[in-house]
């Protein structure tokens, strides 16, 4: 897929309101369900399910009945946009020690925005042989740690639950 089409903006609006939503599923539903697929805290970690699990849903319908390799820029890009938001997360929220909503929301949607505009980029890094089974295979576990992680999360900064937390204070030495 180049460029974008009716049906990836319709795609991107759907799933980034999801992301919003599910911002707010944990506190609404409490239970381990939700968890999967929720925020259970303000980590940076637990974040990544609102951006994740809608992204990866919006893959799944727009590379569904694709040729063989058309959903690996999709999860390389899924892979990118969660390394990028922990580390813009960790800027802004631990080294700044920011906690402005707006800011935080508006990181949320260029994030979410560029996993629609990245997978064109990146389907010659994809192409090669070996590489697509590679990229799943990073995806899933990400999907596993994701899950691991809600349940035990390791003793690290990006896990910290940041309400009311002077995050500056949190770095570790």
């Amino acid at each position: 897929m180049h460029g974008l089409s009716k049906k990836m903006l319709v795609t991107f609006v759907i799933v980034t309101l999801l992301g919003a939503f599910l911002r707010f599923g944990y506190t609404i539903f409490p239970n381990p369900v939700t968890a999967l697929i929720a925020p259970t805290n303000e980590s940076l970690w637990e974040h990544l399910k609102i951006l994740f699990w809608p992204y990866l849903l919006g893959t799944l319908v727009l590379t569904r009945g694709g040729e063989a390799g058309s959903r690996a820029p999709w999860l390389l890009t899924a892979l990118i946009l969660c390394a990028g938001m922990l580390g813009c997360g960790y800027i802004y929220r631990i080294l700044m020690g920011g906690d402005a909503l707006l800011v935080d929301a508006i990181l949320y949607v260029l994030w979410m925005a560029a996993g629609f505009l990245l997978p064109g980029l990146l389907h010659a890094v994809t192409d090669r042989p070996g590489v697509g089974g590679c990229i799943t295979l990073a995806a899933l576990v990400l999907c596993g740690m994701l899950v691991l992680f809600t349940f035990l999360p390791p003793d690290h900064v990006l896990f910290v639950d940041l309400s009311g937390v002077n995050t500056f204070a949190t770095i570790p030495y």
